[in-house]
């Protein structure tokens, strides 16, 4: 891992969000919440609820296909709706309780208790990008040390949702909120429903839709693609796939980290009204093709991410 200062202040020639905002002022009005938002996450939870009730009787077999072939693809896209509720995209910030608790609604079909916490640290990622102890998007050094073969390596892109959800416990343990009881009171007790109502297949189909949907999976390339330096120089990286037509452009991620206050589905306007400063980027057009690299690049790990040491006060979610 290397050190260096936070490259969305220091990128050349310059901060680029206040260089885009005084050069074409009407970025800022894209800076509103998406009220699209809140009917799309509406409708995924419903559809996933009738997944759940079709999946009940099904033979094993075909439980664990549908997890993994349509599940997976709505857990993953729930948990990048999640994100953009954490920017307050779905209320806006003057709402910013009512996106809290929408962010627990939309929690529901993932089946682990996940919005509140991850809000909690996701504002310290963009505050403190790569910061050492803060950041827990960064692995851990054990995890550089060990999953350092192609082998090995394919065992860590499996396994990226444990590492994800213990990694802050070892990084940046935080006290536990009132609002994270909620969430996960509220979670187990819908876990429990589900179970008692519909039975143990539908129970698993949907774990085992988040366990292989943010692992060895093609959207979980946005996982390395974001922050992980195939090129020397270049912390950040946008995707222009199609993918981003499942993941509220979360592959935007170079126009997301520069204007985190406009929600994704303006983040492509970003790009075109300020081409200059993200067309010649180094950028990606395959997420499975970043997660092949990962593995089979030798000179690629867990460890190449940039770390860096805060300078000053800092000051937690």
């Amino acid at each position: 891992m290397g050190f260096t200062d936070e490259p969305h202040a220091t990128r050349p020639p310059g901060d680029p969000g206040k260089l885009v905002g005084a050069k074409y002022p009407e970025i800022k009005s894209l800076m509103k919440p998406d009220s699209t938002l809140i009917w799309i996450i509406i409708m995924m939870v419903l559809t996933q609820l009738v997944a759940f009730y079709l999946v009940k009787d099904l033979d094993w077999k075909w439980v664990i296909f549908w997890a993994y072939v349509f599940g997976s693809c709505i857990t993953h896209s729930m948990t990048l709706a999640i994100h953009e509720i954490s920017h307050n995209n779905a209320f806006g910030h003057y709402k910013s309780i009512w996106n809290r608790w929408f962010g627990i609604f939309a929690n529901l079909p993932i089946g682990v208790p996940y919005s509140i916490s991850f809000k909690r640290y996701h504002m310290d990622h963009h505050r403190y990008l790569g910061g050492d102890g803060i950041d827990v998007d960064i692995p851990t050094d054990f995890e550089g040390w060990f999953f350092c073969t192609a082998f090995r390596k394919f065992i860590w892109v499996i396994l990226q949702p444990l590492f994800y959800a213990f990694r802050p416990l070892f990084i940046n343990p935080k006290p536990i909120s009132y609002l994270e009881i909620i969430n996960t009171v509220i979670q187990i007790t819908f876990d429990v429903v589900i179970y008692y109502v519909l039975g143990i297949k539908s129970l698993i189909y949907m774990l085992a839709g988040t366990l292989l949907g943010l692992g060895l999976h093609p959207i979980s390339g946005h996982f390395i693609a974001e922050h992980y330096m195939f090129l020397k120089g270049h912390e950040t990286y946008s995707y222009y796939g199609p993918l981003n037509l499942l993941t509220f452009n979360v592959g935007y991620h170079n126009e997301h980290h520069d204007f985190p206050n406009i929600p994704g589905k303006s983040l492509p306007l970003v790009r075109k009204i300020a081409a200059e400063y993200y067309d010649n980027l180094p950028h990606y057009n395959s997420w499975a093709k970043v997660l092949y690299d990962f593995v089979m690049d030798d000179t690629i790990s867990p460890y190449s991410r940039m770390k860096r040491h805060q300078k000053g006060k800092v000051v937690l979610e």
